[in-house]
């Protein structure tokens, strides 16, 4: 998706970011819902896309860990499912995030919300965009998260750094987005419903 224009730097700033979510522009998600590839009650969760307020800002990923049940060794975005005690997706996302990789809530300042994605294992998510001050202290939950790592949201927010994938089995065609992104340790490879929300975060922006 090269020819699709990147989001200018000038919208990426903490400030055009407030204003983007408090006056959002008429637009529609491109990905909202995932061929279904298990048969499960389907539940309601909220991940949080954390932009970290670096000098470049950088979005928070982790990697879970392989012994999992859903999404085993996938990157993700932090998040889970909802308790009852949860009043909002907010709240949700802010809970998870602090159990899965230590973010304490009154480091995070939310944004909003993007349209809910529904995944192939039944999961509908509201993906909850907010700012984090970078002097938080992350501590990640060894059971449920292998690795921690930053992604530079400009890279995220330029399609040229998006791929599309088609694959046809049993007479059913899939198709996902992978963002896939190297740092100085490692591969990281973004893809299914955590590339879906960024692509969608992408068409938020650029509306």
């Amino acid at each position: 998706d090269a020819h699709l224009p990147a989001v200018p730097a000038a919208a990426q700033t903490p400030e055009a970011l407030r204003v983007r979510f408090a006056h959002p522009p008429r637009w529609e998600p491109e990905v909202v819902l995932e061929k279904k590839f298990m048969n499960r009650e389907p539940a309601h969760a909220s991940v949080l896309l954390a932009i970290m307020l670096r000098e470049q800002p950088t979005v928070l990923l982790t990697e879970r860990t392989a012994h999992l049940s859903t999404h085993s060794g996938q990157v993700a975005f932090p998040g889970g499912r909802a308790d009852p005690g949860d009043a909002t997706a907010a709240d949700t996302a802010l809970r998870e995030a602090q159990e899965e990789v230590g973010l304490a809530p009154e480091f995070v300042d939310v944004l909003g919300t993007l349209p809910t994605y529904v995944t192939g294992s039944s999961f509908i998510i509201t993906p909850v965009v907010a700012l984090v001050r970078p002097d938080c202290e992350l501590r990640p939950n060894p059971y449920e998260v292998a690795d921690l790592f930053e992604v530079p949201l400009a890279f995220l927010l330029d399609p040229a750094n998006h791929r599309r994938h088609v694959f046809d089995r049993d007479g059913v065609r899939r198709e996902w987005f992978s963002m896939p992104y190297q740092d100085s340790r490692k591969n990281h490879f973004i893809w299914g419903a955590t590339a879906g929300m960024l692509r969608n975060f992408y068409r938020f922006m650029q509306a």
